[in-house]
């Protein structure tokens, strides 16, 4: 008995402990009948150790934490720590401080935490079903066994500007809720399927992740916009047997140096490369591709720096696009300047993109999205100096 319910435990979990018994009584060969007895009598024991004995009064909190993402460059680790999510300050690593927590009565068991790359936000997972269970039918609630996304807020509930190294105290830090997020389309009943590992895409200008979800497949969403998450990209190779439940999907779906790779459990690996569609340019996906890494931890989060690059600030005029920041006419005329910078010798390219900058710096004072137009505006002046 788990918090009052009854539990089969897994194979994976009894095999060995029975060897334990065998190898505590100094025997050899497989388990006996009287050995499954003993465990069946401490297994009781080992599940007060684990879970705390509901019976004995209340818990005092959660006793572990299922994963802990670290985030060094803005001082921040997310605990997701089975009944709570945590949000701690690492600035010391010796020393980490609890800074802030929060339940759900929706979440059923926190999973795992990422930042956006700003570390304004922060995303945890609830593997409702322990990744076992059929959890995304159409019969469960979308709340259920999906992301929670919160956004970080000052002690007086201000929101926190993006960590820049400079004026941010992650001990000042709360956790307010914005939303949920669980990937779109109904499973069956034979497809076991919930929230689990994932990490960023690193499209510039923008929080995109992507995500397993067992036999959901594997699901690409944007969260910039932490009250609207949406899908901009799947895939899904449907049940392992569509006549019965069996074990299998995606279990972590990673982005690395321009793929995503994804362990399948009884399919094998697949590898992954996003096209362009009306959600995700050309332009975005050679920017992201341009981002590598020597190493990868999605725990370990690593801070994404995009390099100085055409391919940069285009996504960036493809986003102005997408959100009508600038007319078509304006947008045509940008595009056409980087293109005939990107052609142009050395010091004619520098002047031609110093002159574009400048030209970006006036549009954003009319712009309906004058932060991306100074974005682009930057983009365009790392490019100038590059070309030094």
């Amino acid at each position: 008995m788990i918090f009052g319910q009854e539990r089969v435990v897994r194979s994976g979990l009894i095999t060995p402990l029975l060897d334990s018994i065998v190898k505590a009584r100094n025997g050899t060969g497989a388990p006996t009948a009287l050995d499954s007895a003993a465990l069946r009598v401490a297994l009781p024991g080992i599940v007060a150790k684990t879970f705390g004995d509901a019976t004995s009064g209340p818990r005092l909190g959660p006793t572990q934490c299922h994963d802990i993402t670290v985030y060094p460059a803005v001082g921040l680790a997310g605990g997701a720590c089975e009944g709570y999510g945590f949000l701690l300050d690492i600035r010391d690593p010796a020393h980490p401080v609890r800074v802030a927590a929060v339940s759900d009565s929706n979440f059923s068991y926190w999973h795992s935490a990422t930042f956006n790359n700003d570390g304004t936000k922060v995303l945890f997972s609830d593997e409702w079903g322990g990744g076992g269970q059929p959890k995304c039918r159409i019969t469960d609630r979308r709340e259920w066994g999906a992301d929670a996304i919160f956004t970080l807020v000052n002690a007086n509930g201000t929101p926190v500007m993006a960590h820049d190294g400079v004026a941010v105290d992650p001990a000042s830090e709360r956790m307010q809720f914005q939303n949920y997020y669980k990937l779109p389309a109904p499973q069956t009943p034979q497809e076991n399927c919930v929230a689990h590992n994932g990490s960023l895409i690193p499209i510039p200008g923008r929080d995109v992740m992507v995500q397993a979800w067992y036999q959901g497949g594997i699901s690409v969403f944007d969260w910039t916009d932490p009250r609207n998450p949406r899908e901009i990209a799947f895939f899904d190779r449907g049940p392992v047997d569509s006549t019965r439940m069996a074990m299998g999907g995606s279990w972590s779906a990673y982005w690395y140096n321009g793929n995503i790779v994804s362990s399948e459990i009884a399919r094998g690996l697949d590898i992954f490369e996003l096209v362009p569609s009306a959600y995700i340019s050309q332009n975005e996906i050679d920017a992201a591709k341009s981002v590598h890494f020597d190493y990868f931890n999605t725990q370990g989060q690593p801070k994404i720096v995009w390099p100085t690059s055409f391919a940069l600030a285009r996504a960036y005029a493809d986003q102005l696009e997408r959100s009508n920041g600038l007319s078509a006419g304006r947008l045509s005329a940008v595009r056409q300047a980087l293109a005939s910078a990107q052609s142009a010798p050395g010091a004619q390219r520098r002047n031609a993109l110093t002159q574009l900058a400048a030209q970006l710096d006036v549009d954003a004072r009319a712009s309906s999205d004058p932060v991306k137009v100074q974005t682009l505006a930057r983009a365009v002046r790392d490019l100038a100096a590059a070309s030094s």
